[in-house]
């Protein structure tokens, strides 16, 4: 991976043009969750699983070694993607690029919100952003990674 942040921002972009569903409803989050969960369980990784789709949570899963902490970074994780309509790690990565935060300067209080990666839309062309998929636990860049990965793999899936 590059150190320029500019080159990670422009594959950040690049991965949620990409990673679009045709569709997502409650079989779906339940099929993406179960993935994640095997993904995450086969490396022994502590993690909380989070789906929603609009303001309700369709898949919630918390594995050994997590804490109710990473519920509310979920929570605040989520709403990054709700209010700025990318995922949480290219908010993120885009703030620090320019040198700002999330803060009350920018009209957010940092208790309800986290740039930090793990949050990704579920986006539908003509559509929209629809939901969120949200892993936290680990470092942010492997929280986003992992969301990615399954979202490959799942997409990949459904077009066989």
């Amino acid at each position: 991976m590059t150190d320029d942040p500019h080159a990670l921002i422009a594959r950040l972009e690049d991965d949620e043009r990409r990673l679009t569903f045709d569709r997502f409803d409650n079989t779906d989050a339940l099929a993406l969750g179960t993935l994640l969960v095997d993904l995450a369980t086969t490396r022994d990784l502590p993690v909380t699983i989070d789906i929603r789709r609009g303001t309700q949570q369709l898949f919630h899963a918390a594995l050994p070694g997590t804490t109710a902490d990473q519920d509310a970074w979920i929570h605040r994780k989520v709403r990054v993607v709700e209010r700025y309509g990318a995922s949480s790690y290219l908010v993120g990565r885009r703030l620090a690029a320019n040198d700002q935060h999330l803060d009350a300067e920018m009209g957010v209080e940092a208790r309800d919100y986290a740039a930090h990666g793990g949050a990704f839309p579920v986006r539908v062309p003509h559509v929209g952003i629809v939901g969120v998929i949200t892993v936290s636990g680990l470092p942010q860049a492997d929280d986003h990674a992992l969301v990615v990965e399954a979202v490959q793999t799942f997409l990949d899936r459904r077009l066989r």
